[in-house]
C-alpha cells in the first residue's frame, strides 16, 4: 500500500488519473488531502468539505478478469467495508443509501464515487473516490448532513480512522471473487435506506410517485414496488428518492 498525502487538489479521484497518464501505479495507491476543492459525487453532485476536517482521499484498486457486469459488486463492498469501521465505531442507525452513500439515520454522513478503467469489457482498475464527513460540524446550505462529531460528541483522529477505512477496504477486496455476490448481495439488501417502507421518489421526467423499495438485481438497479403492485427496475440517473 502507498499512501500520497497532498495538502488540496480539486479531486483525489481527477489526481489519481493523471498520475496513471505518467506511469503505472501500485495497487492499492493511496491519495488522501486535506482539503478537496471541487469534489464529485454520483449524477454530478458536489461534495463539500472543510479543510483538516474531513476524509476525502480515492483507492486505486487493479482487477484480474472481473466483467464490467459485474461492477456494481465493487460499491457493494465499499459500502459493506466502510459500513464495517463506522459499525465498530458505534455510529448510531447506520444504513447504506442506494446506490452510492451511507446515511446515520435519515442524515447522509458518507458519500462514495466509484470510476472503473475499462479494456475490452472487463474493468482493469478502478479508482475508488470516498467522502466522509468526520469532523466538520457546520454544512451551510446542506440539510440531511451530519458527521461523526455531531453523531458522537468527540473528534476523530483522520489518520487513524483513514488507515482503519483502507486497511479493511484491502481486505474486502483483495481476494473477493464474483461467485460470493449470492452471500454479499442479501447482506447489502438488507441495509439498505428504507428498505420496506413506503417512500416517495422522482423519476427522470421529474414527475413524484409513491414506492417500496424492495432490493436490488445483479446489475445494481433498484427494484422499487410500485401502487399498482409492478416491480419496476431504475438505474442510477432514473429515480431519486424525496425524504
Amino acid at each position: 500500500m502507498v499512501v500520497i498525502k497532498l495538502d488540496a487538489t480539486d479531486s483525489t479521484n481527477r489526481y489519481l488519473k493523471k498520475m496513471l497518464v505518467h506511469g503505472p501505479l501500485a495497487d492499492f495507491t493511496v491519495v488522501t488531502c486535506r482539503h478537496q476543492t471541487n469534489g464529485r459525487g454520483q449524477m454530478g453532485t458536489t461534495w463539500i468539505a472543510e479543510k483538516d476536517k474531513n476524509l476525502t482521499f480515492s483507492i486505486l484498486k487493479k482487477l484480474t478478469n472481473f466483467n464490467v457486469s459485474y461492477q456494481f459488486q465493487l460499491s457493494c463492498l465499499v459500502s459493506l467495508g466502510i459500513y464495517k469501521i463506522l459499525s465498530a465505531l458505534s455510529i448510531p442507525n447506520l444504513s447504506l443509501k442506494w446506490p452510492n452513500d451511507i446515511m446515520s439515520g435519515n442524515q447522509k454522513i458518507c458519500g462514495i464515487l466509484i470510476e472503473n478503467i475499462l479494456k475490452g469489457g472487463f474493468i482493469q482498475m478502478s479508482i475508488i473516490g470516498i467522502g466522509l464527513n468526520v469532523n466538520q460540524t457546520q454544512f451551510e446550505n446542506l440539510d440531511k448532513v451530519a458527521s461523526l462529531k455531531q453523531l458522537q460528541g468527540k473528534a476523530f483522529d483522520l489518520d487513524n480512522l483513514l488507515m482503519q477505512i483502507v486497511q479493511q477496504l484491502e481486505i474486502s477486496l483483495k481476494n473477493y471473487k464474483p461467485s460470493q455476490w449470492g452471500e454479499i448481495k442479501p447482506t447489502y439488501e438488507n441495509l439498505l435506506f428504507k428498505i420496506g417502507q413506503p417512500c416517495t421518489f422522482k423519476d427522470k421526467e421529474g414527475h413524484n410517485f409513491m414506492g417500496i423499495i424492495k432490493g436490488i438485481n445483479d446489475a445494481g438497479q433498484l427494484l422499487v414496488a410500485l401502487e399498482n403492485d409492478e416491480i419496476q427496475l431504475y438505474g442510477y440517473k432514473e429515480i431519486k428518492m424525496l425524504y
